[in-house]
């Protein structure tokens, strides 16, 4: 089968969630025109996580997994789903299926107009304090990027695979992988989707990763911004 499609999935101690993901996984699959494949990335899990994906993928074609030494965060886990990738197209989603695998449908349905569609959280199940984390972290992104983008702590995004591979990642960078792309040339796009409260596991993030993380970040996207080197090429003969 010539797979179009490569979802990435990021996993830290996820084991009471992989069942019901799997399920949702296949149901999205089955149900999409895309052909898609799923990389799990265990990103050091200290749980059960490693036996559960090797069963998941055992029993199902296009599922495959890279296994960490450590625990070495999103960022890193994004790129080596990036590296990996081997799809024209690659998506990302957090394994608390807080968003669907179901709403991968409407990205896709712009991602021939757009580098990047990445999805917004509408109504979203978390904490005041959580919520107002991430918008005062979001503010603060728009501020620096100016990417427009209202939410890119969405775990649920859509990717030309060729722009993905070209971004240097960096710890912390998932934060910006709309202005990443800007800075390429390429278009991005958001769409509204569907926000759950998460059922099981817990959360890896708190008030300190939302605010002063992205914060430092954002100068660190400055520097790359500035540094970044463009050209193109007129006319050639190799």
């Amino acid at each position: 089968m010539l797979f179009k499609f490569t979802i990435i999935i990021p996993i830290y101690n996820e084991d009471d969630n992989l069942k019901r993901l799997e399920e949702e996984l296949l149901a999205f699959i089955q149900s999409s025109e895309i052909t898609t494949k799923v990389l799990f990335i265990n990103d050091g899990s200290k749980d059960g996580s490693q036996t559960s994906i090797e069963t998941i993928c055992n029993r199902n074609t296009g599922f495959s997994y890279l296994l960490f030494d450590k625990n070495y965060g999103l960022s890193a886990a994004l790129k080596a789903g990036f590296d990996y990738a081997d799809t024209e197209l690659v998506g990302y989603i957090d394994a608390d299926l807080q968003t669907s695998p179901k709403d991968f449908n409407l990205l896709l349905t712009r991602v021939n107009d757009y580098d990047l569609v990445t999805g917004v959280r509408t109504n979203r199940n978390d904490s005041l304090l959580k919520k107002t984390a991430s918008k005062v972290a979001n503010s603060v992104r728009k501020t620096f990027t100016k990417d427009g983008m209202d939410d890119t702590g969405c775990p649920l995004k859509v990717i030309k695979t060729e722009y993905a591979k070209r971004i240097p990642m960096f710890r912390g960078l998932h934060r910006f992988l709309p202005a990443m792309i800007l800075l390429q040339g390429g278009t991005i796009k958001q769409i509204p989707i569907e926000h759950f409260p998460r059922i099981s596991g817990t959360s890896k993030f708190g008030i300190r990763n939302r605010s002063l993380g992205p914060l430092a970040d954002c100068f660190a996207y400055l520097w790359m911004k500035k540094k970044t080197i463009k050209y193109k090429v007129s006319k050639q003969q190799l």
